[in-house]
């Protein structure tokens, strides 16, 4: 018998639905480069369902509890007296989301003795101390590519969000005005505009696919350059990197992992070398950005705004500068958990469990860290180190 802790956001504030605005989903058949969906055995949800919340449970109770193991689900995960913390000394696995992490420190991983499986619900498994687990010979897995369009759309939405000062428009709507120049005055259309992506994977790419018919002018920087033949049926101009990607972009939008490489990426001296008036949108991780430099940019007008839906840490404590600044379009992290995305992740998770229980192999693209050394995913996207440093500020979110 295995202890599987799940660690989920929680439940509505209203209560956990009893039905919902639609009445299912698209069915999808494979994504884009001809990677199937995930392929559990059986699922045991209805795919448009609330699924990544503590009722939810990822609909995972049933399978696994039919074949003997034990799964206890909570919200309360931060701090040394959570539920996640002291639960984790005797639980084989940990499941866990990016939007509501359970951050896996290595102070964590050290007290956590029978930890074999890491899952991350989702993608992006930063929250966990990749060189610990490593270290520790634990498996780290997620489910590549379950929620990346989604996340791409979010991308989308934000960019126009920022550019046609949409926010500030609905609210002059919801106080009762009518407030045209009010609106129009920091609004703009983007195109003609030169908009780079930092990071050209699964997300990156398909940001761009969906940017094009806008008539913009597309850049891009990655360690891992596209083919010709894809720069050429985007017209994207390839960056070696950051630096140079920056200076000429109207819009600059992160869909990098983050690891010892990208963190901090876009500090003070980095926004100093985007234009003035330029947008930056950051629905990749909110430790690639300065909490501060972003703030100060806003401020003083060099960012003409900046939107996002990830935050450091998570969640974000509530006196923290990115609730405050002005011109922004945060969200909670919420990009990559639409309903639709719930159906593939949980799915996948279950996939992951099957292979574990049953002593098969993972897929290869869902491995982060197996056999002590990055894998699959995590070979491509990652590097062997730490960023959960400093996640123990979730806590304050309590308070």
């Amino acid at each position: 018998m295995a202890k599987v802790v799940c660690v989920l956001y929680d439940d509505p504030v209203d209560g956990y639905p009893s039905a919902y605005a639609r009445d299912g989903l698209p069915k999808l058949e494979h994504y884009m480069g001809g990677q199937t969906l995930p392929t559990p055995k059986a699922i045991d949800f209805q795919p448009g369902a609330l699924l990544g919340s503590v009722s939810g449970e990822l609909g995972l109770r049933k399978f696994l509890e039919s074949q003997g193991h034990n799964l206890l689900v909570t919200s309360d995960k931060d701090g040394p007296g959570s539920v996640f913390e002291r639960e984790l000394a005797d639980a084989e696995i940990v499941i866990s989301q990016p939007f509501w992490p359970a951050y896996l420190t290595a102070e964590r991983i050290a007290k956590a003795a029978k930890l074999k499986l890491a899952i991350t619900a989702g993608i992006g498994s930063d929250h966990v101390d990749l060189k610990a687990a490593m270290d520790r010979g634990i498996t780290v897995a997620e489910v590549t590519y379950c929620n990346s369009i989604s996340v791409s759309e979010h991308v989308v939405m934000m960019i126009l969000s920022l550019a046609r000062n949409y926010i500030p428009s609905y609210q002059w709507v919801v106080k009762g005005g009518w407030n045209i120049a009010d609106c129009v005055a920091r609004s703009y259309d983007i195109e003609g505009m030169e908009i780079g992506t930092v990071g050209a994977g699964r997300i990156g790419s398909a940001v761009l696919r969906r940017l094009k018919p806008f008539d913009v002018k597309l850049h891009y920087t990655d360690r891992h350059r596209l083919p010709d033949a894809v720069e050429k049926e985007l017209g994207v101009t390839f960056h070696k990197t950051p630096t140079e990607m920056v200076p000429v972009c109207d819009v600059v939008t992160i869909n990098a992992p983050l690891h010892p490489e990208t963190e901090n990426l876009f500090d003070e001296a980095m926004i100093a070398k985007m234009k003035r008036g330029a947008y930056l949108v950051n629905t990749a991780r909110g430790k690639i950005c300065n909490r501060d430099a972003v703030a100060r940019a806003l401020e003083s007008g060099q960012l003409a705004g900046y939107a996002g839906d990830v935050w450091f840490p998570q969640p974000a404590p509530k006196d923290h500068p990115w609730r405050s600044m002005p011109h922004h379009g945060m969200t909670p992290h919420i990009s990559g958990s639409s309903l639709s995305a719930q159906a593939r992740y949980a799915a996948g998770t279950r996939e992951i469990l099957e292979c574990w229980f049953e002593g098969k192999p993972i897929r290869e693209e869902y491995l982060i860290v197996d056999g002590g050394k990055l894998a699959g995913a995590g070979a491509h996207s990652y590097s062997a180190g730490d960023a959960t440093r400093g996640s123990e500020e979730a806590a304050r979110f309590k308070t």
